[in-house]
């Protein structure tokens, strides 16, 4: 298993923030690597809610299944992410602060097999990856593009 964890400031407030991040449709719009995000589930974004994703690995698509498992809004997202080759399971919070939000996030990444020898280096990539994602989120809420 695998840690990946980190924290970035956003100059926009909690729930703005978080209702973005919230509908995994959006994250198309920061992740590069992500080019479809589909809700799978009726109803409002909350606990259990189900999304059909696809990223690039290695510039080949990937399906992933994104399962809301805690939502406390405006808080806590958890979520358990599956895909072959991984599943991810893990949490964001949003905190607010004088210039907007705290936004943190902290994910266990399980690997089968020999897959696990290369932990390290997963948590390398992990932890330089999600840097990237978070970064384009704040980048893109703080430019003022359209949020929710």
């Amino acid at each position: 298993m695998v840690r990946v964890r980190g924290s970035l400031d956003i100059a926009r407030p909690v729930e703005e923030v978080f209702d973005f991040v919230a509908d995994q449709r959006n994250e198309v719009r920061y992740n590069p690597a992500m080019t479809d995000s589909v809700k799978i589930t009726d109803g409002p974004i909350g606990m259990g809610t189900r999304f059909h994703a696809t990223i690039l690995r290695r510039g080949k698509p990937l399906a992933v299944i994104v399962e809301y498992t805690g939502f406390d809004r405006p808080h806590l997202l958890a979520s358990r992410s599956v895909m072959t080759g991984a599943v991810v399971t893990g949490q964001m919070r949003c905190e607010p602060t004088a210039g907007g939000t705290r936004f943190r996030w902290e994910w266990e990444i399980t690997v089968p097999g020999l897959a696990r020898l290369a932990g390290p280096v997963l948590g390398l990539i992990g932890r330089r990856q999600e840097r990237a994602i978070w970064t384009g989120l704040e980048h893109v809420l703080e430019a003022g593009n359209d949020p929710p």
